[in-house]
């Protein structure tokens, strides 16, 4: 980073020195001629423009990766539910539980901590559940593929409380807002003072165009909260899934949690 600034100072300067001492006999111009400000202001623009698309791509594949693993998870957690029909009728009735309980907390405690960046240690607690249930089938035939589902739900879930952070630093989100208020103010001072109207249209466009760019760059790069967002839509039904089957097995057995997935009692 210290070498990217100092060869752009010693490019800045090094321009400055040649145009105050080099210019003058390499051109037979008179000194208040050459680049407007106004042809200064087009690759102003230009990088800009750059600037924010590669930005948003950046920020759209966080948001991707959020939604594939908020979909890998589910996928892992409906896996396990179908997986402990084949395991003893006791072991099957805690891990459909656990699954049920498990989902609303992702769901209800989770998610909305995510809007934030931050995760929860709720679902936490039903894990460890699935683990202490798997300790009892060892040996059984059902026992890998038990563990198999739930180290993929442990990966995904890790993954989507990864992607749940912002993918842009604050500092260059800033940076953004400098180069859009500089980019904006330059083109403002490259307008005719009359018969302006087209232009100031035109800039008016160009303004809502970039900040636009730049609102959807903030909503997409945090893929848990903002008006983008990605919803908890496939947890809940595996949620609703889980609960069928727990209730087809067990229809007179109540759940260990409430309705937000905390557990009872506590």
């Amino acid at each position: 980073m210290v070498l990217v600034i100092v060869l752009a100072a010693v490019a800045l300067i090094v321009g400055l020195a040649a145009n105050r001492f080099l210019r003058p006999r390499l051109l037979a111009e008179d000194d208040d001629t050459g680049m407007a400000v106004k042809d200064l202001v087009g690759p102003l623009l230009t990088l800009t423009v750059l600037i924010l698309a590669f930005v948003l791509v950046t920020a759209n594949g966080s948001y991707g990766k959020a939604e594939v693993a908020s979909r890998g998870e589910s996928r892992a957690l409906d896996q396990l539910v179908e997986t402990a029909e084949y395991a003893p009728a006791a072991q099957r009735g805690k891990i459909q539980a656990g699954a049920v309980c498990y989902a609303r907390a992702v769901r209800t405690q989770e998610w909305p901590a995510m809007s934030d960046g931050e995760g929860s240690t709720a679902p936490s607690v039903w894990s460890t559940d699935f683990r202490h249930t798997f300790r009892s089938l060892e040996g059984e035939p059902v026992f890998g593929m038990l563990v198999t589902a739930d180290n993929k739900r442990s990966d995904e879930r890790e993954e989507r409380l990864t992607q749940a952070s912002a993918s842009i630093p604050s500092a260059f989100f800033w940076f953004l807002l400098a180069t859009l208020f500089i980019t904006v103010v330059a083109l403002g001072v490259c307008l005719p003072r009359k018969n302006n109207r087209g232009q100031l249209i035109t800039l008016t466009v160009i303004t809502a165009i970039l900040t636009t760019m730049l609102v959807i760059i903030r909503d997409v790069d945090r893929p848990f909260g903002g008006i983008i967002n990605v919803a908890p839509t496939a947890i809940a039904e595996v949620e609703h899934q889980a609960y069928r089957d727990f209730r087809a097995h067990h229809p007179a057995a109540q759940l260990p949690c409430d309705g937000r997935g905390v557990r009872r009692g506590v």
